[in-house]
């Protein structure tokens, strides 16, 4: 049954010539007998027609031939009395007769809202005027969240009505359910007008919801920039922490939600603490959080820095970190902005398949991954393990040190190939007994075939390429560069760069190039699987 759709057969012959304002058939019903109390579907009855149709001489017989009392006071399924709906409506004639016949204006509807409340949100002035006449209160919870009139006003930005409210003697400190005040309804939902009005009547600008959140925050995260500019000319403080554990503030809503004009005017007045203490979460974070480049490079521009403090809110060790989640546009600026790039961060490479920007990575001398890290980099080449030849190249190249690689995971895992790719770069008649032993097991279910050279010691040239190899420095492999100015023949520079292994297995040495010069307004190249993930 629909509640708010009258059915005419529903309506008894009352109610119809209650809502039709015909008094004289309306008298002949009542002389003849009918009942005056008889609900239709929405539990109306003739008084809530007359009451909302506006029809006061039909409402004044009706009063009169009340069957009760209580006949002014019926309630609809909705609890809704006859006053309501004469407020609602702005029916000034039916209201004045239903509080004179002894309607209570502080009745409440199933959803505890009263007529000053309904009267307000309609704009009804003089409505108001006559409610409070009557003994309207003011204060108090006047519907189910607990706002009252006063936060109608400001949410519906009716400045004249919340003059008048606040004349009469409203509570402008009053909140709801949860806290919110009405200044803090006008800064949210940006009623300039009335925000200024309840600033101009002392109310606090720097109140807390129960979350914490102030006017500033919730001004700044809804991107109401004349209502911010307004609360910090008044006194609003943009270092009040606006969550319980204490780290973020307004500045953290306005780049989290893209308002590049209100974080420019929040970075003048914000503590830069917040961008660099432990226990605290740099402003970068939340621009990175929701992918908005525009503020995360405003935030590096005004000097906050890229190498933000580890942020456990957001499960991050670093901004590059999250970075890696959202986006190649912010890993951009982040690069261009001079971030550090850790040696966590190649293995966040492999985990996002961004082969490219692995290759680019050792190319700016980041450290190649250490037992701190080693555990977690092994996982993640593991997982890029059949794209091998993207990757492991430029690491192996790079002076990392293969047998680090050479777990059981690792060896089990890999394709043919990859495992034997490896196993070029090592002394594979010299590696450590754990690691032969897993080999061995792995042959012996024909798993894996090894190149017919593994069978033999290696070569002479093969050991001494190793050993030139270990004697230079990481920095020294990280480019061709080095290699390529020892005074010797360009045929044994190529075997130090293991050109010939790199042909053998088909690999590119395109691939060794790329990253290798990092253009500031690009990032490097990507693969065509990069693209194709990036599509996904």
């Amino acid at each position: 049954m629909d509640f708010l759709e009258a059915y005419p057969d529903r309506c008894s012959a009352v109610a119809l010539a209650a809502r039709e304002g015909s008094i004289k058939h309306l008298k002949k019903l009542i002389k003849q007998g009918y009942s005056i109390d008889v609900p239709d579907n929405r539990g109306w009855m003739a008084i809530h027609e007359a009451a909302f149709q506006n029809t006061n001489e039909c409402l004044k017989l009706l009063i009169q031939a009340a069957p009760s009392a209580n006949y002014i006071r019926s309630k609809t399924f909705e609890g809704t009395c006859p006053l309501h709906l004469s407020a609602s409506r702005g029916n000034l004639e039916c209201a004045a007769v239903l509080l004179e016949s002894g309607a209570d204006p502080n009745e409440l509807t199933n959803d505890a809202t009263t007529p000053l409340f309904l009267a307000v949100e309609n704009g009804h002035t003089n409505m108001i005027k006559l409610l409070l006449q009557h003994g309207a209160n003011l204060n108090g919870s006047h519907c189910w969240s607990e706002w009252n009139s006063l936060h109608q006003a400001a949410f519906q930005s009716y400045p004249e009505i919340l003059k008048l409210l606040l004349d009469e003697g409203a509570d402008k400190e009053s909140v709801d359910d949860f806290g919110i005040t009405p200044l803090f309804i006008a800064a949210q939902y940006g009623k300039l007008e009335c925000l200024r009005i309840l600033i101009s009547y002392g109310a606090n600008v720097n109140c807390q919801a129960k979350d914490q959140a102030t006017p500033l925050f919730i001004a700044a995260q809804e991107g109401n920039d004349k209502c911010v500019e307004l609360l910090l000319a008044e006194g609003a403080n943009p270092n009040l922490y606006c969550n319980e554990e204490e780290w973020q503030l307004p500045i953290h809503a306005a780049a989290q939600m893209g308002h590049s004009n209100i974080l420019r005017t929040l970075i003048l007045v914000t503590d830069r603490v917040c961008g660099s203490a432990e226990g605290k979460v740099s402003p970068v974070y939340s621009a990175i959080y929701s992918g908005q480049e525009d503020c995360l490079e405003l935030l590096l521009k005004e000097g906050y820095s890229p190498d933000a403090q580890a942020c456990p809110t957001f499960g991050c060790r670093s901004p590059m970190s999250l970075a890696f989640q959202k986006g190649s546009g912010l890993i951009l600026i982040l690069l261009r902005y001079g971030i550090k790039v850790l040696e966590m961060d190649l293995g966040l490479c492999l985990q996002h398949e961004r082969f490219s920007l692995f290759r680019h990575f050792l190319r700016q001398d980041c450290k190649l991954p250490s037992q701190q890290h080693l555990a977690e980099f092994s996982e993640y080449a593991v997982n890029a393990g059949h794209k091998y030849r993207e990757w492991l190249p430029s690491l192996l190249l790079a002076g990392f040190n293969p047998e680090n690689l050479l777990c059981d995971k690792w060896i089990y895992s890999v394709s043919n190939d990859a495992l034997n790719f490896l196993l070029e770069f090592t002394n594979w008649k010299r590696l450590p007994w754990n690691v032969e032993q897993i080999l061995s097991s792995r042959k012996g279910t024909s798993m894996w075939v090894p190149c017919s050279h593994f069978e033999h010691i290696p070569s002479l040239s093969h050991l001494c390429r190793l050993e030139i190899r270990s004697l230079l420095t990481s920095v020294c492999l990280r480019s061709d560069q080095h290699i390529r100015q020892l005074p010797i023949p360009i045929c044994l520079q190529d075997f130090l760069l293991y050109l010939d292994v790199l042909r053998s297995y088909s690999i590119s040495e395109y691939w060794l190039k790329l990253g290798e010069v990092y253009e500031g307004s690009a990032l490097p190249s990507c693969s065509n699987s990069e693209r194709t993930e990036g599509k996904k």
